[in-house]
This record gives C-alpha cells, structure tokens and sequence, in this order.
C-alpha cells in the first residue's frame, strides 16, 4: 500500500504542532511526598545519625585504638624525664579524650617547685607529650651549709647543696641601715633579685656576690677581686650596658661604679 503523500505527512505535523501549544495540557507532576513519609525519611536520617556519633564515642572511650600507651617529657635541665613523669602521674591505659591535661600541668608544677611552667599536649593516637620549663636561679641566699635558689621574680624553687656556678649569692647587712624600717629584708632581697635579673649575661658570670647595706647601697662583688658600686635597683639596664662597656674597656680595672650610669667611674689596675 502506499506511504502518505507529502501534503498528508504536513497535515499530520501541522496536527502535532498545534496539540504541543501554549493552550496544551502540561504532564502531570509527580506526586510529592505525603507526611509520613516524610516522617519516614528523617527518622532514618537520625537513625544514622545516631548511628555515627555512637560509633564515634565507642571509637574514643570504648575502644582499645585511642588510649595513653605512651608518656614522654622533654626541656629538663636539673630535673629528669622520670622526674617528670612521676609527679605527672599520667593515667596509662585511659582513653586519650578522657586526660585532662590542666589538672597534669597543675599537678607538675605543685609537686616540682623547679618547673616554671609545662605544656602538655596530646600525640594521638596513643601519646602524652610534657613539654617543661624550669625556673632558672639568679641569685642564691645562704641557709646554714645549703643554698636557696630564687629565681627573676622572687620565687625561691629549691635547696641545694652545692652553689650552681654562675650565680651570685646575697649578702644581706641591712639592720643597722637609717632606711631599714622602711626597706625590710623581703623589700631588699626583692631589689636584690631584680638587680641580679638584669645583669647582662657575660657580667652575671663574672658575679660572685651581690652585697646588700641598704636599699641604695647595693655593690657586686665579681671575679678576681673587683668591686662595682650599682647604688640602687632603679635604671638597672643602664647601669648594666654601662658595667658592660667598662669591663671591656678596662679589663684590668678593680674598682667600678655605675650607681650614675650616665657618669660610670673606673679606678685601679
């Protein structure tokens, strides 16, 4: 039989045409979800939900995979790691997430006096680090055969038997002094350690004693005989780049006075 002739295949596709109009129906939608299964679908998503975050907590205090098995300290000087470590007294075996490490620091610190401060940190997935600073003594006090050691702001951390090399030791002759009613011992041995604090470091080798009559009559007492007159506690930086410039200056010199920095005095050879 024989196919549409060309004006009947341009009728059926003028058909087409106008049924695909503006005016033509639209396809139907599909159909949105009702409420419940909606509902449906939000509960499974907390189930999930819930699902991770247990699985989650199970992973950081249930499991065997994060817990301590490992401490280690480190910045000692004086002290030692097992030092450390003991006072630390960090619970091997609990779960990493679990250590709280302020109650570590506060408990180093109370019970290692010598340690300034101490960061503890967690190595995961199974370590401790201690992280430790210890306080450093510039100046000694005299206790019977022992020595106190205090460190730049006043604290005295610990006795010891031998005076650590480098440190001056005070020698405080205060009583009889016009001003020691109103610069009592503390006030001084105060001054003391800010005097001895500032030193550069090549002077504070060099110091042996630090002498104390009264609040502004302070004189270090340094290797090999020599005396420095500092006066008081006040302009201590000026007065120690003042020192400084005269030890190299006048290597042979016994005799320093800087208690006017801007004036320094040398005497003696």
């Amino acid at each position: 039989m024989a196919g549409a002739t060309t004006a009947q295949r341009g009728s059926q596709g003028s058909d087409r045409s106008a049924r695909k109009g503006p005016g033509s129906p639209k396809p139907p939608k599909p159909p949105k979800p009702s409420g419940k299964s909606r509902r449906v679908r939000l509960l499974a998503s907390l189930a999930a939900a819930a699902l991770l975050a247990g699985g989650g907590t199970w992973a950081l205090y249930g499991s065997s995979w994060l817990r301590v098995e490992k401490v280690a300290a480190t910045g000692t000087e004086v002290l030692t790691p097992e030092q450390v470590l003991a006072a630390a007294a960090v619970p091997v075996g609990a779960p990493l997430v679990s250590v709280d490490t302020d109650e570590i620091e506060e408990r180093v610190r109370g019970r290692l006096p010598r340690i300034d401060s101490v960061d503890v940190v967690r190595a995961w997935p199974h370590g401790i680090g201690l992280k430790v600073t210890e306080r450093k003594p510039v100046l000694l006090i005299k206790k019977d055969a022992n020595f106190v050691e205090v460190d730049a702001s006043g604290v005295r951390f610990d006795t010891v038997a031998k005076a650590p090399e480098g440190v001056p030791v005070l020698e405080l002759n205060a009583g009889h002094s016009p001003s020691a009613r109103r610069f009592d011992e503390e006030r001084l041995l105060h001054e003391a350690v800010l005097i001895a604090g500032s030193l550069p470091e090549p002077v504070a080798k060099e110091t042996v004693q630090v002498k104390v009559g009264s609040y502004d009559s302070v004189v270090l007492e340094l290797t090999r005989g020599r005396t420095v007159v500092w006066g008081s506690g006040e302009q201590s930086d000026a007065k120690g780049r003042a020192l400084t410039a005269l030890l190299k200056a006048a290597p042979k010199a016994g005799h320093f006075d800087v208690s006017v920095p801007t004036a320094p005095a040398v005497s003696g050879s």
